[in-house]
């Protein structure tokens, strides 16, 4: 019955080696570490916050050269925001290049790297992620694209989920109808979206106090902690759907 895996990536499959999605493995090379520290956590919450309505609104993005040429603008802004950074231009390009042309920024969880090469031996399989064009290149690198016959990414559709042309795309390139996919995703909200097209989904909380407020909110979708449990999670809903 179920023939295809629709993957979200960051927190389902991977995560960033920082720690933080905006601050790429060698953000520190040029911004000090100790004047960062000292500005106030509100402080840079505000400022990456700024930043990111910024890119935020930048919807349609095709290449990695326009994604660099963006997120130039962000760590400008950035710095404008925390000037005790003291960021110059050249170090805001030299983040932005670290963000998007380093491949290494991205590591992939254990159970994704141990799963995933055995799953699309059963299933086809696909990313469908809020993003930009550089991701599919961490996964090349990574020795992981091969394994999703499907890369969806948002920016070069020009919308983000949970709108329906995300979840769309994936389905006509793996040629599957929704009821035969399942939808992994760390979001209710994205879930929904997929929900909404027939597709069965699960929403993947890693974190305990995230799986806890998942169970208590959103009791009618199933709830794991990690992808070792997927196998069962799609077992349940294929017997929920038949009964």
């Amino acid at each position: 019955m179920i023939k295809a895996i629709l993957f979200d990536s960051g927190k389902v499959l991977d995560k960033p080696v920082s720690g933080h999605w905006f601050i790429p493995p060698n953000f520190f090379e040029y911004v000090d570490r100790e004047a960062f520290d000292s500005v106030p956590s509100s402080n840079k919450r505000a400022a990456f916050t700024r930043a990111g309505n910024y890119i935020s609104k930048k919807k349609l993005v095709i290449s990695a050269d326009e994604e660099y040429s963006n997120f130039v603008e962000y760590y400008r802004i950035l710095g404008e925001e925390l000037p005790r950074l003291k960021l110059r231009d050249s170090d805001a390009k030299a983040i932005a290049r670290d963000l998007v042309y380093n491949y290494d920024k991205y590591s992939f969880y254990e159970d994704a790297v141990s799963l995933i090469p055995e799953l699309s031996k059963k299933y086809k399989l696909a990313v469908v992620t809020d993003a930009w064009p550089s991701l599919e290149n961490v996964f090349k690198q990574a020795g992981f694209r091969d394994y999703f016959s499907s890369f969806i990414i948002s920016s070069m559709i020009g919308v983000t989920k949970p709108d329906e042309l995300m979840y769309k795309a994936a389905l006509s390139e793996l040629k599957v109808l929704p009821e035969e996919a399942v939808f992994i995703d760390d979001h209710a909200k994205n879930c929904e979206g997929a929900s909404k097209l027939g597709i069965k989904s699960i929403i993947l909380s890693r974190e305990f106090k995230f799986y806890v407020y998942n169970k208590l909110v959103n009791p009618g979708y199933q709830i794991i902690r990690s992808l070792n449990e997927l196998n069962d999670a799609i077992y349940n809903e294929v017997s929920h759907t038949k009964d």
